[in-house]
């Protein structure tokens, strides 16, 4: 089945305003750029964001902040965004921060059908307020909930008609396991190949969690911290 479509502006243009996203990436690193950007002209607003970071003020999803685009942001790490800062300390922004490990699972546990787990991480912290504690063989551990999402935004490096996914590097974090925790998962390749052109050894994705898939264009790929070694060593 070729599940291709034109642009990342078709892509987008029946997600609704209220939306739950998920998107891929770490850092900078493999992050779906061209969607984004597609969300951000759309205007589609109260929005809540399932990702590992915030971007930062000028890309990634710091642009969907700085439209003001996004109700609800659920993350680990959201140290580079000045405009995430100021709109949280303003009350214009829900924020949820997750241990990172406990996002990783509660993503994995959404896409495998799995309501909840018990998990050790965040026991005794005010993450843990509310929530079920029970007792295994002496030690605590805190119940967590699965995440899932309406859409599932994914960034790979190739791709075929079929949806077949292959990573590149620190790209493959979040956004394999994001694949499979979207209702529609819509995933954005750098190369769009034929169908029996990737090594099926390689694909980490399969076609089955893909419900479109389009060839990006004009990748940044910016460096999120740069640090430049004096001229003296």
């Amino acid at each position: 089945m070729d599940k291709t479509v034109p642009d990342a502006r078709h892509a987008v243009a029946r997600i609704p305003d209220g939306a739950t996203i998920l998107m891929g990436g770490f850092g900078l690193c493999g992050i779906p750029e061209n969607l984004i950007h597609a969300l951000k002209d759309q205007g589609t607003r109260d929005l809540t964001i399932i990702s590992n970071n915030a971007g930062v003020d000028d890309f990634g999803i710091g642009l969907l902040l700085q439209t003001r685009q996004v109700k609800k942001m659920i993350s680990t790490y959201v140290g580079e965004n000045r405009i995430f800062e100021q709109q949280c300390i303003q009350g214009e922004l829900e924020v949820e921060l997750v241990p990172q490990g406990t996002f990783a699972e509660r993503i994995r546990a959404g896409g495998a059908g799995i309501p909840g787990f018990f998990t050790p991480t965040a026991v005794g912290t005010p993450i843990a307020e509310g929530k079920e504690v029970r007792d295994f063989d002496g030690k605590k551990f805190l119940l967590e909930r699965s995440l899932s999402a309406d859409f599932a935004f994914v960034k790979a490096y190739r791709g075929d008609r079929w949806g077949n996914l292959v990573y590149r590097k620190t790209a493959r974090n979040f956004n394999p396991m994001m694949a499979t925790a979207g209702r529609v998962t819509i995933a954005e390749v750098e190369e769009l190949v034929p169908v029996g052109k990737l090594d099926p050894e390689q694909v980490v994705t399969p076609g089955i969690f893909v419900d479109m898939i389009l060839q990006g264009k004009r990748y940044e790929k910016r460096i999120e911290q740069r640090t430049n070694r004096s001229k003296g060593g």
